[in-house]
């Protein structure tokens, strides 16, 4: 199972993660979020992180805004955190460099109905996060076995509250993710990383 690190604001963790072998590395452009990276870091140095794994979190952004961005900091994933529907996917991935990925997130609530198989050809990966009113992380988990009643069919990042405490509970799930995306379970403030708690969560992965 690989690992997500998000909401990331310093350079200096940045560069301690990367260190770590972290996967992939989340960086949020919603201005709404505690975690809104341009508040810290500028295009250009997030362009300059030398990383395979940077990724962008939108939430119902312009698809112009979004290539932009993308292409200014080098992303190589785009996260869409937001109400982005299939046509939405396709012109956005037409105004993409063709390397540049896409997760489409699912907000998940004490069921699942969603028709998420229109999807499955226009996106590289889903991602299940914990529903809530506002958009991003609530730090709470959702029912894990709601997972087990669905059939997923490419591979998933899954994320919500994700912690020390809960990672024994993985097991349950039948299909496993492909990526754990760990955020505010790992923080001393929003933005700012626990970075003892992460290696200590990676060495329980292996």
């Amino acid at each position: 199972m690989k690992l997500k690190v998000c909401g990331l604001t310093k350079m200096d963790q940045i560069q301690e993660l990367i260190s770590m072998n972290i996967d992939f590395l989340g960086f949020i452009f919603y201005k709404k979020s505690p975690r809104f990276v341009l508040n810290h870091l500028s295009l250009e140095e997030i362009s300059e992180i030398n990383h395979q794994g940077k990724v962008g979190v939108f939430v119902n952004e312009s698809i112009e805004k979004i290539a932009e961005i993308s292409e200014k900091a080098k992303l190589n994933f785009i996260q869409l955190h937001g109400d982005e529907d299939e046509e939405f996917i396709l012109s956005l991935s037409q105004m993409l460099s063709k390397d540049v990925k896409i997760i489409k997130v699912f907000r998940v609530g004490e069921t699942f109905n969603f028709q998420f198989s229109i999807f499955n050809s226009l996106v590289d990966y889903f991602l299940f996060d914990t529903d809530s009113k506002a958009f991003g992380g609530t730090g709470q988990t959702f029912d894990w076995q709601i997972l087990n009643e669905i059939e997923i069919p490419i591979p998933y990042f899954l994320s919500g509250g994700i912690s020390l405490e809960n990672i024994h509970q993985l097991a349950t799930i039948n299909q496993q993710p492909a990526v754990l995306d760990i955020n505010s379970k790992f923080e001393i403030e929003p933005g700012i990383k626990n970075l003892e708690k992460i290696k200590t969560f990676k060495s329980l992965l292996k």
